[in-house]
């Protein structure tokens, strides 16, 4: 017997849920349970072991809690919900609980579904098309109409429509399951008073039991006329209301219907502030889906120009004094020639070339503009020339541009005829660049390597399916009424694509569920994903709507998971530290709960691609330059965030910035000391090594040096067996290895990174903005500071170079008596090795190496004696 169908989207959790239906485990997968389930109770994550109800999942690796001894919920992976049921209607009131259209029928059609990372979670969705027949009020001789949508609690309503007796509104609203606890779903239909409180014109009435079910890839669910029925609040029988009627389309969804991203969700009905400043907060709160525009570099190389003075402009004696450069302006960005001294006006040549980032569509054109420089500080504008970017050629290869001449018009300064127009020509070779990858975020963390050129892609070699299931434990990043509160979403960047999460407003624990895809080009990429705090809600969103820019999202932490790293058809299911920078500290603000799977299309085009250039092979024929490649990437950076800043709702340019590691270029003392520290680690295995051989010279442990004695005979007597030994031990090691190797993506370290023990000043001066907005006696401070760390660095680097320069110092005569005595030494050496056999050398040379510290002394070598005296340039330096 079924269960009543209301208690489905109240949610009692007592047996209501159907078992889940078994499936066959694909190739591949082992069938290993994740071991509980991902759900919600009182705002915390619990553990709710599921025996009869689990599918056989594919291979997961689950995550514990920070104790590591409680295990976390986690999601059913490929979870099958029940199956629909069948047929009925809706009148003006339905009544009754029937076998139900919006639970669990007795179907046997699986509803289908591509979320299988997620907890599917289920909503009520009212789609509120339009309105016909609405009567006019009796003061005001007109109507403004709007809906209401109320179930319980929870109350939603549509724009209101000035004047209008037929008006469209096409607006949806979603009611979660879990925070619904009545039976009926009123739809009321008000017109709006001036004066007066608003009238209700009439409401529907919809028994949430006979609702519809519907989930993808069904067609949408067709909206129907429903005649409204007239409230009688005199307790009396209600009486319909004939010419008066609302078009509505009510069922019950999932998280993968294509209504969800743009509806009104009762999440947000907490949401304060007034007029468009709601509107506005309300947009901001929806999941989006965002592309980076195309991006492709713009190279001009400005070759020369002839004519560019007009007669008169400068007189004869400045004339043979004066410097012409070119200047060339795209958007916000402008680069300029050098200086070419004007010796022949109608002979200039710069032969330089410029190169800038550019967007689709091109909105701005290129403006080359000619300005001579005749007196020390002012610069007159000679001409200039405005080229719209599409009438330039794309080039997909190195094949040669032909050049062009374009013609230059007066500008800044009065013309002395009307008619002259000419100013000059200039003679440029331009082209737009289609076989490079515009970089737009670093090379350590970059999630595409395709050219712009669509032509020149590779098919895809994998798909990576990201399952943002929630977060826990997060720190309230905002007061509210005197609270604490977090109105948190999630960014998530891979590619050109970028999605975006809804707000889940006012909760330490949100729940999101959301699954998205991406094509994977190169599995040696990056994927980034970081939290957010919304602050364009309540006051702060009418702030915003308001015009304050000052209001920013607050970073809540960020994730990156390199592609490579994860084994093919393999489900991780972890929970990950949100751990950001703070002006006072490291501050960590709790975990976010992803599932991530990487589906490979074909493992030996993975294999192939791991022998291909990362980038596309322009990037090493004609290779740009290390500043170059650093200004074009801040510069697509910012085209970035301009253009997903103009959609609706904007990403904006903070998130924007801290996706793509805007300030990663910046000077940071606590990342000089990780980096520094990382070299540290990098070389504690030579010096460990280096400090056994050392032992082992020393015969600290007998029995260990006569053993490497015995090996080191072994490899000089067989020397064919050196190279197959080497190869040998670290496969041996790498097969050794694999029994520890890990076992979940890699989390941010916050040790790694020098935070926890970074002093605050340090932090503080590196989340300071560039140019610095710190008073004087900070900035002072601050330099004082850098000035005794450059000064150590300076040592270092001098001291090397010095041992470099002793080296070069044995052949060039510096010293002439060090190099006739290393030169002869060479010459013995070359005659004692020609008669000597090689092997024979090499074990005499080891064995004195290897010699027993009886036979050692205290004092340095006599090599290191005369190493140390020769002679270097430190003796000519300032």
């Amino acid at each position: 017997m079924m269960p009543p169908l209301h208690a489905l989207l109240a949610g009692d959790g007592r047996g209501n849920r159907p078992p889940n239906r078994q499936r066959r485990p694909r190739a591949g997968e082992d069938g290993e349970p994740l071991g509980g389930r991902f759900c919600l109770r009182r705002r915390s994550w619990r553990t709710r072991m599921c025996s009869t109800r689990q599918a056989p999942p594919p291979r997961a690796e689950g995550y514990t809690a920070k104790q590591g001894v409680v295990p976390q919920q986690q999601p059913q992976v490929r979870e099958q919900w029940p199956s629909s049921g069948g047929g009925g209607g809706s009148s003006t009131r339905a009544r009754g609980g029937g076998a139900g259209w919006m639970g669990i029928g007795s179907g046997d059609r699986p509803l289908a579904s591509s979320y299988d990372l997620v907890e599917r979670m289920h909503y009520l969705y009212v789609r509120v098309v339009k309105a016909r027949g609405i009567p006019v009020g009796a003061v005001t001789g007109a109507c403004s109409p709007y809906v209401e949508v109320r179930l319980g609690n929870y109350r939603g309503t549509t724009r209101h429509h000035e004047r209008m007796a037929s008006p469209e509104w096409n607006q949806v609203f979603a009611f979660s399951r879990e925070r619904v606890q009545a039976t009926a779903l009123e739809v009321f239909v008000r017109d709006r008073g001036v004066v007066a409180r608003d009238d209700c014109v009439g409401r529907v009435v919809f028994d949430i039991g006979e609702v519809p079910s519907r989930v993808p890839p069904d067609s949408p669910l067709a909206p129907q006329w429903y005649r409204l029925e007239k409230v009688n609040h005199s307790g009396g029988g209600g009486r319909m209301v004939l010419q008066s009627e609302v078009m509505l389309a009510v069922w019950v969804g999932t998280q993968a219907d294509e209504a969800f991203a743009d509806a009104w969700h009762a999440d947000a009905a907490s949401v304060r502030g007034g007029g468009d400043g709601v509107a506005a907060a309300l947009q901001s709160a929806r999941s989006k889906v965002y592309v980076t525009p195309k991006l492709w570099y713009l190279r001009i190389s400005v070759l020369e120009a002839q004519d560019v003075v007009a007669g008169g402009l400068f007189g004869d004696k400045l004339r043979q004094q004066v410097e012409v450069f070119a200047k060339v302006q795209v958007g916000g960005m402008m680069l300029r020639t050098k200086p070419c001294a004007m010796r022949n006006p109608t002979s200039l040549a710069w032969n330089e070339e410029l190169v800038f980032v550019v967007a689709e569509p091109f909105e701005d054109p290129a403006v080359l503009i000619v300005e001579a420089r005749a007196h020390p500080g002012k610069d007159e504008i000679v001409g200039r020339a405005v080229l719209p970017l599409t009438i330039f050629e794309k080039r997909l290869d190195r094949r040669a541009i032909h050049s062009q001449w374009f013609s230059l018009e007066p500008f800044g300064h009065p013309l002395r005829q009307q008619e002259a127009r000419f100013a000059g020509r200039v003679h440029l070779r331009a082209c737009l660049e289609g076989a490079y990858h515009v970089m737009d975020e670093p090379t350590m963390y970059v999630s595409d390597t395709r050219p712009t050129a669509r032509q020149l892609w590779r098919p895809p070699v994998g798909v990576l399916e990201v399952g943002v299931l929630g977060a826990q434990g997060l720190t309230p990043m905002k007061t509210n009424d005197g609270r604490g509160t977090t109105d948190a979403y999630c960014v998530a960047k891979y590619g050109q694509k970028w999605v975006r999460t809804r707000t889940v407003v006012d909760s330490c624990s949100p729940r999101w569920n959301e699954q998205y895809t991406w094509e994977v080009y190169d599995p040696c990429t990056v994927l980034t994903l970081a939290m957010f705090d919304n602050c364009q809600l309540g006051n702060a969103g009418t702030a915003a709507a308001a015009g304050n820019s000052t209001v920013r999202d607050q970073r809540m932490g960020k994730v990156r998971i390199r592609l490579s790293t994860l084994e093919m058809d393999k489900v991780y299911t972890n929970a990950h530290p949100l751990v950001v920078l703070h002006p006072s500290g490291v501050r960590k603000n709790g975990e976010l709960c992803l599932a991530v799977r990487l589906t490979s299309v074909s493992l030996a085009s993975v294999v192939f691609l791991y022998g291909q250039p990362l980038l596309p092979k322009m990037h090493y024929l004609q290779p740009f330059t290390i500043p170059q490649l650093d200004a074009l990437r801040r510069q697509a950076m910012s085209i970035a965030a301009a253009r997903l800043g103009r959609a609706e709702p904007p990403l904006r340019r903070e998130v924007v910035e801290y996706m793509l590691d805007a300030d990663s270029h910046a000077w940071s003392l606590r990342r000089s000391k990780a980096n520094f520290f990382r070299v540290t680690a990098l070389l504690s295995g030579a010096a460990s090594t280096a400090r056994w051989l050392v032992d082992v010279c020393n015969w600290r442990k007998p029995v260990t040096t006569v053993l490497v004695h015995l090996l080191f005979v072994t490899l000089m007597c067989f020397p064919e067996l050196i190279l197959p030994t080497m190869f040998l031990y670290m496969s041996m090691t790498g097969l050794w290895n694999y029994r520890r190797r890990p076992r979940r993506p890699a989390n941010m370290d916050a040790r790694l990174s020098c935070a926890e023990a970074t002093h605050p000043d340090e932090i503080d001066e590196e989340l300071d903005t560039f140019p610095t907005s710190k008073p004087n006696d900070v900035v002072r401070l601050r330099y004082d500071r850098l000035r005794s760390v450059a000064g150590r660095i300076q040592t270092v680097v001098g001291d090397v170079a010095t041992q470099g320069e002793r080296v070069r110092s044995l052949l060039t005569w510096r010293d002439p008596r060090a190099t006739a005595l290393f030169t002869a030494l060479c010459l013995v050496a070359a005659v004692v090795l020609y008669v000597t056999p090689f092997r024979v050398v090499v074990l005499v040379a080891g064995l004195y190496v290897l010699r027993h510290p009886r036979f050692r002394s205290r004092m340095p070598s006599a090599a290191g004696n005369f190493f140390k005296r020769l002679p270097s340039k430190a003796d000519t330096m300032l």
